[in-house]
């Protein structure tokens, strides 16, 4: 059994969105846990940094739009012809549209928009990893949901949508691929400094960090890219061989409470 320092050792991680937020912290820790990676990302300069990071030897950048099911095959047949082999697809690529309050304000572009990168783009990934993992009959598949898949009013419109629509399909597609040993799972964290939150709220890093931390249902900790990128290496690893279909939320709890009863305050002093 690999020792939980290189619990990857020998896999083949291919890993979407992954040259910023929790994309590129997860590309980083799979390859300290001894796993070869590729980066497929639109933002290249970004993408290839971050290849630089981890070294050559380890890592491959190839330029892939999520949303274009032939940028999404060329990358898994790269990553064949170069590796021979996909253990772990992680399918991380997301988007959210502009914030608006009102259902009658927001534009079919935007909503249309994060459903193709969210959604289809997720999708896409998933079908290709399943074609090379199928003849395999192995094989992890993690995607990137939300505290947003559980709940409302947390998000956009489009954003709720998308990550609603994510914890379905990997339901559906656990079950599908199981019969071939694949595993197929997502995350759902609250939120955290990211490129992405912090565009979607307006925040700076200190300023996001008070605001999210202000709203926790677990308080004396603060998430971060970190938790989210370890909680993808569990269930990329042989520690998670039997965990399957689950929608793992990092959120300290806070999707399973309606803060408005107030049932357990305790006195501020």
């Amino acid at each position: 059994m690999a020792s939980p320092l290189r619990s990857l050792k020998g896999k083949i991680a291919l890993i979407t969105g992954a040259s910023s937020g929790i994309g590129e912290r997860t590309a980083k820790l799979f390859a300290e846990h001894g796993a070869k990676i590729v980066i497929a990302d639109v933002q290249d300069q970004l993408g290839q940094a971050v290849c630089d990071a981890i070294g050559s030897s380890n890592s491959k950048f190839l330029h892939c739009d999520v949303t274009k099911e032939d940028d999404v095959k060329n990358v898994v047949d790269t990553t064949i012809d170069a590796y021979g082999k996909l253990d772990i697809m992680f399918c991380n690529a997301g988007m959210a549209d502009p914030y608006k309050a009102r259902v009658m304000d927001v534009e079919k572009l935007d909503f249309q928009r994060v459903l193709d990168v969210n959604v289809l783009g997720v999708f896409l990934s998933m079908k290709h990893a399943a074609r090379v993992m199928v003849p395999a009959r192995a094989g992890s598949i993690i995607s990137t949901a939300s505290l947003a898949s559980n709940i409302g009013g947390a998000a956009s419109h489009a954003y709720c949508c998308s990550k609603h629509a994510l914890a379905g399909l990997t339901k559906n597609l656990a079950v599908e691929l199981g019969q071939f040993g694949i595993r197929v799972n997502c995350l759902s964290p609250y939120v955290m400094v990211t490129p992405l939150s912090t565009s979607f709220l307006g925040l700076e890093d200190e300023g996001l960090v008070d605001f999210v931390s202000s709203c926790a249902n677990l308080k004396g900790v603060t998430l971060t890219t970190d938790d989210v990128a370890n909680a993808a290496l569990f269930l990329a690893s042989d520690q998670a061989k039997y965990i399957s279909g689950q929608n793992l939320h990092i959120d300290g709890g806070l999707g399973i409470v309606n803060p408005s009863f107030g049932l357990f305050k305790y006195p501020d002093n």
